[in-house]
Protein backbone atom coordinates (compact mmCIF):
# COMPACT_ATOMS: atom_id res chain seq x y z
CA UNK A 1 0.00 0.00 0.00
CA UNK A 2 1.57 3.07 -1.10
CA UNK A 3 0.90 5.85 1.76
CA UNK A 4 1.54 10.15 1.40
CA UNK A 5 1.88 11.10 5.03
CA UNK A 6 1.62 15.27 5.35
CA UNK A 7 3.05 16.30 8.61
CA UNK A 8 5.58 13.83 8.76
CA UNK A 9 8.07 15.86 11.08
CA UNK A 10 5.04 17.00 13.18
CA UNK A 11 3.86 16.28 16.97
CA UNK A 12 1.29 13.87 15.37
CA UNK A 13 3.04 13.30 12.45
CA UNK A 14 6.13 11.75 13.58
CA UNK A 15 4.17 8.49 15.88
CA UNK A 16 1.99 8.24 12.87
CA UNK A 17 4.80 7.84 10.47
CA UNK A 18 6.50 5.14 13.02
CA UNK A 19 3.72 3.26 13.23
CA UNK A 20 3.23 3.12 9.78
CA UNK A 21 6.96 2.30 8.56
CA UNK A 22 6.46 -0.37 11.47
CA UNK A 23 4.11 -1.72 8.63
CA UNK A 24 5.84 -3.95 5.92
CA UNK A 25 2.75 -3.65 3.64
CA UNK A 26 3.38 -0.03 3.62
CA UNK A 27 5.57 2.03 1.08
CA UNK A 28 6.07 5.44 2.62
CA UNK A 29 6.26 8.92 1.10
CA UNK A 30 6.40 11.91 3.40
CA UNK A 31 5.50 15.75 1.79
CA UNK A 32 6.33 18.97 4.23
CA UNK A 33 7.78 21.91 4.02
CA UNK A 34 11.37 21.07 6.17
CA UNK A 35 14.44 19.72 3.96
CA UNK A 36 13.61 16.15 5.41
CA UNK A 37 10.51 15.48 3.90
CA UNK A 38 10.69 13.37 0.70
CA UNK A 39 9.15 16.05 -1.35
CA UNK A 40 9.02 19.69 0.18
CA UNK A 41 5.70 21.33 -0.76
CA UNK A 42 3.30 23.83 1.54
CA UNK A 43 -0.36 22.88 1.14
CA UNK A 44 -0.46 26.65 2.17
CA UNK A 45 0.69 28.41 -0.83
CA UNK A 46 1.27 25.75 -2.97
CA UNK A 47 -1.34 25.42 -5.68
CA UNK A 48 -3.55 22.39 -6.39
CA UNK A 49 -2.50 21.94 -10.07
CA UNK A 50 0.67 21.07 -8.82
CA UNK A 51 -0.02 18.51 -6.04
CA UNK A 52 -2.02 16.95 -8.50
CA UNK A 53 0.42 16.55 -10.63
CA UNK A 54 2.67 14.60 -7.54
CA UNK A 55 0.00 12.53 -6.80
CA UNK A 56 -0.32 11.53 -10.32
CA UNK A 57 3.05 10.53 -10.23
CA UNK A 58 3.23 8.55 -6.97
CA UNK A 59 -0.07 6.93 -7.38
CA UNK A 60 -0.74 6.57 -3.57
CA UNK A 61 -3.71 4.36 -2.55
CA UNK A 62 -3.95 6.92 1.11
CA UNK A 63 -3.00 10.46 1.42
CA UNK A 64 -2.95 11.29 5.66
CA UNK A 65 -3.10 14.75 6.42
CA UNK A 66 -1.43 15.35 10.05
CA UNK A 67 -0.11 18.75 8.94
CA UNK A 68 -1.64 22.02 10.59
CA UNK A 69 -1.23 24.93 13.23
CA UNK A 70 -2.12 24.98 17.02
CA UNK A 71 -1.10 28.33 17.69
CA UNK A 72 -1.51 32.03 16.11
CA UNK A 73 -4.00 34.69 14.66
CA UNK A 74 -7.26 33.68 12.70
CA UNK A 75 -5.24 34.26 9.29
CA UNK A 76 -2.30 31.80 10.23
CA UNK A 77 -4.88 28.91 11.65
CA UNK A 78 -7.09 29.51 8.73
CA UNK A 79 -4.05 29.17 5.95
CA UNK A 80 -2.40 26.00 7.66
CA UNK A 81 -5.63 24.33 8.99
CA UNK A 82 -8.22 25.39 5.84
CA UNK A 83 -6.99 26.32 2.90
CA UNK A 84 -4.18 23.68 3.22
CA UNK A 85 -6.76 20.74 2.94
CA UNK A 86 -8.74 22.44 0.70
CA UNK A 87 -5.59 22.52 -1.68
CA UNK A 88 -5.17 18.14 -0.80
CA UNK A 89 -9.45 18.20 -1.57
CA UNK A 90 -9.20 19.53 -4.76
CA UNK A 91 -5.84 17.84 -5.86
CA UNK A 92 -7.60 14.94 -4.76
CA UNK A 93 -10.36 15.29 -6.71
CA UNK A 94 -8.78 16.55 -9.98
CA UNK A 95 -5.79 13.14 -9.59
CA UNK A 96 -6.83 10.17 -11.03
CA UNK A 97 -5.28 8.16 -7.78
CA UNK A 98 -8.51 7.85 -6.16
CA UNK A 99 -6.69 7.40 -2.67
CA UNK A 100 -8.90 7.37 0.38
CA UNK A 101 -8.28 10.55 2.74
CA UNK A 102 -7.43 10.26 6.36
CA UNK A 103 -7.43 14.01 8.21
CA UNK A 104 -6.43 14.74 11.35
CA UNK A 105 -9.12 16.89 12.90
CA UNK A 106 -9.70 17.95 16.71
CA UNK A 107 -12.33 17.56 19.46
CA UNK A 108 -11.61 21.62 19.77
CA UNK A 109 -13.96 21.24 16.43
CA UNK A 110 -16.66 20.27 19.18
CA UNK A 111 -16.23 23.62 21.47
CA UNK A 112 -17.46 23.47 25.24
CA UNK A 113 -19.92 20.65 26.18
CA UNK A 114 -22.00 19.87 29.16
CA UNK A 115 -20.30 18.59 32.50
CA UNK A 116 -20.54 14.85 32.75
CA UNK A 117 -21.42 14.02 29.13
CA UNK A 118 -19.82 12.90 26.62
CA UNK A 119 -19.41 14.03 23.02
CA UNK A 120 -20.41 11.72 20.11
CA UNK A 121 -20.00 12.46 16.54
CA UNK A 122 -23.62 13.39 15.96
CA UNK A 123 -23.00 16.56 18.63
CA UNK A 124 -23.63 19.80 16.54
CA UNK A 125 -20.01 21.16 16.36
CA UNK A 126 -19.51 24.83 18.31
CA UNK A 127 -15.81 25.50 18.05
CA UNK A 128 -15.25 28.34 20.71
CA UNK A 129 -11.98 30.27 19.69
CA UNK A 130 -10.50 30.64 15.87
CA UNK A 131 -8.32 27.14 16.09
CA UNK A 132 -11.67 24.63 16.29
CA UNK A 133 -13.03 26.80 13.77
CA UNK A 134 -10.26 26.57 11.31
CA UNK A 135 -10.49 23.02 11.93
CA UNK A 136 -14.01 22.79 11.54
CA UNK A 137 -14.07 24.30 8.24
CA UNK A 138 -11.27 22.00 7.28
CA UNK A 139 -13.37 18.46 8.35
CA UNK A 140 -16.68 20.71 6.34
CA UNK A 141 -14.29 20.41 2.92
CA UNK A 142 -13.87 16.93 3.53
CA UNK A 143 -17.00 15.85 4.47
CA UNK A 144 -18.72 17.76 1.54
CA UNK A 145 -15.25 17.03 -1.31
CA UNK A 146 -17.31 13.55 -2.70
CA UNK A 147 -14.04 11.61 -1.56
CA UNK A 148 -13.49 8.45 0.06
CA UNK A 149 -12.96 10.12 3.30
CA UNK A 150 -12.51 9.81 7.02
CA UNK A 151 -11.97 12.62 9.61
CA UNK A 152 -10.29 11.48 13.11
CA UNK A 153 -11.09 13.85 15.80
CA UNK A 154 -8.57 13.74 17.83
CA UNK A 155 -9.51 14.79 22.08
CA UNK A 156 -5.87 15.98 24.17
CA UNK A 157 -3.01 14.39 22.42
CA UNK A 158 -0.25 13.64 25.14
CA UNK A 159 2.61 11.01 25.51
CA UNK A 160 6.20 11.47 24.71
CA UNK A 161 6.94 14.80 22.22
CA UNK A 162 3.97 16.96 24.03
CA UNK A 163 4.70 20.47 23.09
CA UNK A 164 5.89 22.53 26.33
CA UNK A 165 3.08 24.79 25.71
CA UNK A 166 0.51 22.49 26.60
CA UNK A 167 -1.32 21.57 29.76
CA UNK A 168 0.88 18.60 30.52
CA UNK A 169 3.70 19.63 29.10
CA UNK A 170 3.56 23.13 31.56
CA UNK A 171 2.38 20.87 34.05
CA UNK A 172 5.92 18.67 33.71
CA UNK A 173 7.73 21.94 32.85
CA UNK A 174 7.05 23.90 36.18
CA UNK A 175 7.91 20.96 38.12
CA UNK A 176 10.93 20.37 36.51
CA UNK A 177 12.22 23.73 38.04
CA UNK A 178 10.60 23.33 41.39
CA UNK A 179 12.68 20.21 41.92
CA UNK A 180 15.29 21.70 40.17
CA UNK A 181 15.12 24.86 42.44
CA UNK A 182 14.72 22.46 45.45
CA UNK A 183 10.85 24.06 46.05
CA UNK A 184 8.97 22.66 48.44
CA UNK A 185 5.80 23.79 46.92
CA UNK A 186 4.54 24.24 43.19
CA UNK A 187 1.87 26.58 42.65
CA UNK A 188 -0.05 26.20 39.66
CA UNK A 189 -3.23 27.36 37.75
CA UNK A 190 -6.46 26.57 36.24
CA UNK A 191 -5.99 22.83 37.43
CA UNK A 192 -10.16 22.51 37.44
CA UNK A 193 -10.33 21.82 33.88
CA UNK A 194 -11.34 17.97 32.52
CA UNK A 195 -9.95 17.37 29.22
CA UNK A 196 -9.91 13.79 27.70
CA UNK A 197 -6.12 12.88 26.86
CA UNK A 198 -5.47 9.95 24.46
CA UNK A 199 -1.51 9.00 24.14
CA UNK A 200 -0.41 9.96 20.74
CA UNK A 201 0.50 5.92 20.18
CA UNK A 202 -2.86 5.30 19.98
CA UNK A 203 -3.45 8.09 17.77
CA UNK A 204 -0.97 6.58 15.55
CA UNK A 205 -2.71 3.18 15.59
CA UNK A 206 -5.98 4.96 15.01
CA UNK A 207 -4.91 6.49 11.99
CA UNK A 208 -3.30 2.92 10.98
CA UNK A 209 -6.45 1.09 11.37
CA UNK A 210 -8.57 4.50 9.55
CA UNK A 211 -6.49 3.98 6.56
CA UNK A 212 -6.96 0.03 6.23
CA UNK A 213 -10.76 0.67 6.97
CA UNK A 214 -13.67 1.77 4.70
CA UNK A 215 -14.88 4.03 7.21
CA UNK A 216 -16.16 7.23 6.12
CA UNK A 217 -17.50 10.95 8.04
CA UNK A 218 -16.14 11.76 11.41
CA UNK A 219 -14.48 9.29 13.95
CA UNK A 220 -13.96 10.46 17.87
CA UNK A 221 -10.30 9.12 18.96
CA UNK A 222 -10.19 9.88 22.90
CA UNK A 223 -9.90 7.89 25.75
CA UNK A 224 -13.32 8.04 26.60
CA UNK A 225 -12.79 9.42 30.16
CA UNK A 226 -12.14 13.26 31.28
CA UNK A 227 -9.73 13.83 33.78
CA UNK A 228 -9.23 17.04 35.73
CA UNK A 229 -5.75 18.46 35.18
CA UNK A 230 -5.30 18.21 39.01
CA UNK A 231 -5.65 14.56 39.51
CA UNK A 232 -3.14 14.85 36.29
CA UNK A 233 -0.40 17.16 38.15
CA UNK A 234 -0.74 14.45 41.64
CA UNK A 235 -0.08 11.66 39.23
CA UNK A 236 3.09 13.52 37.18
CA UNK A 237 4.35 14.69 41.12
CA UNK A 238 4.21 10.56 41.45
CA UNK A 239 5.97 9.40 38.46
CA UNK A 240 8.48 12.13 39.05
CA UNK A 241 9.44 11.58 42.45
CA UNK A 242 8.18 14.94 43.78
CA UNK A 243 7.34 15.08 47.27
CA UNK A 244 6.37 18.90 47.69
CA UNK A 245 2.86 20.30 48.37
CA UNK A 246 0.57 20.99 44.79
CA UNK A 247 -1.37 24.54 45.14
CA UNK A 248 -3.91 25.62 43.73
CA UNK A 249 -3.75 29.27 42.77
CA UNK A 250 -7.35 31.29 42.38
CA UNK A 251 -8.64 33.60 39.99
CA UNK A 252 -5.72 32.69 37.72
CA UNK A 253 -6.53 33.43 33.99
CA UNK A 254 -7.36 30.06 32.21
CA UNK A 255 -4.92 31.74 28.98
CA UNK A 256 -1.83 31.61 30.94
CA UNK A 257 -2.64 28.23 32.68
CA UNK A 258 -3.55 26.21 29.91
CA UNK A 259 -1.96 28.08 26.40
CA UNK A 260 -2.82 25.37 24.30
CA UNK A 261 -3.78 25.32 21.36
CA UNK A 262 -3.61 29.43 21.92
CA UNK A 263 -4.88 31.69 19.78
CA UNK A 264 -3.24 34.93 19.14
CA UNK A 265 -6.10 38.15 19.19
CA UNK A 266 -5.65 39.93 16.50
CA UNK A 267 -5.36 44.00 16.48
CA UNK A 268 -4.58 44.45 20.41
CA UNK A 269 -8.34 42.89 21.41
CA UNK A 270 -8.37 40.68 24.12
CA UNK A 271 -10.15 37.16 23.38
CA UNK A 272 -14.06 36.95 24.40
CA UNK A 273 -13.29 33.09 25.38
CA UNK A 274 -11.95 32.03 28.43
CA UNK A 275 -10.38 28.65 27.58
CA UNK A 276 -7.48 28.69 25.33
CA UNK A 277 -8.32 25.90 23.34
CA UNK A 278 -12.43 26.90 22.90
CA UNK A 279 -13.54 23.76 25.13
CA UNK A 280 -14.87 24.96 28.56
CA UNK A 281 -14.33 23.42 31.80
CA UNK A 282 -14.84 19.79 30.45
CA UNK A 283 -14.59 17.45 27.46
CA UNK A 284 -15.02 13.81 27.35
CA UNK A 285 -15.08 12.15 23.79
CA UNK A 286 -17.94 9.12 23.19
CA UNK A 287 -15.26 6.60 21.40
CA UNK A 288 -18.03 4.03 20.43
CA UNK A 289 -17.69 4.52 17.00
CA UNK A 290 -13.57 4.08 16.66
CA UNK A 291 -14.64 0.64 18.72
CA UNK A 292 -17.12 -0.54 16.31
CA UNK A 293 -15.64 1.17 12.51
CA UNK A 294 -12.12 0.63 13.26
CA UNK A 295 -11.50 -2.13 15.17
CA UNK A 296 -9.60 0.46 17.96
CA UNK A 297 -9.42 0.97 21.35
CA UNK A 298 -7.04 2.87 23.54
CA UNK A 299 -4.52 0.77 24.92
CA UNK A 300 -1.88 3.49 26.78
CA UNK A 301 -3.28 4.73 30.18
CA UNK A 302 -2.49 8.51 30.87
CA UNK A 303 0.06 7.27 33.86
CA UNK A 304 2.17 5.66 31.21
CA UNK A 305 1.64 8.67 28.94
CA UNK A 306 2.72 11.34 31.62
CA UNK A 307 5.32 9.13 33.15
CA UNK A 308 7.13 9.81 29.21
CA UNK A 309 6.08 13.17 29.32
CA UNK A 310 8.18 13.53 33.03
CA UNK A 311 10.89 11.41 31.15
CA UNK A 312 11.52 14.40 28.47
CA UNK A 313 11.34 16.61 31.10
CA UNK A 314 14.15 15.47 33.27
CA UNK A 315 16.40 15.37 30.75
CA UNK A 316 16.40 19.08 30.94
CA UNK A 317 17.67 19.02 34.49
Amino acid sequence: MRVLLIGANGYLGRFVADRLLADPAVQLTALGRGDDSDVRFDLASGSPGALTRFLNAVHPGVVINCAGATRGGARELTRHNTVAVATICEALRRSGCGARLVQLGCGAEYGPSQPGSSTAEDAVPRPGGPYGVSKLAATELVLGSGLDAVVLRVFSPAGPGTPAGSPLGRLAEAMRRAMQAGDGELKLGGLGVQRDFIDVRDVARAVHAASLSAAQGVVNIGSGRAVRLRDAAAVLARVAGYGGALHELDQVPMRAALGHPRAEPEHGMPAAYPYPDGCGSWQQADVRTARDRLGWRPRINLEESLADIWMEAACRI
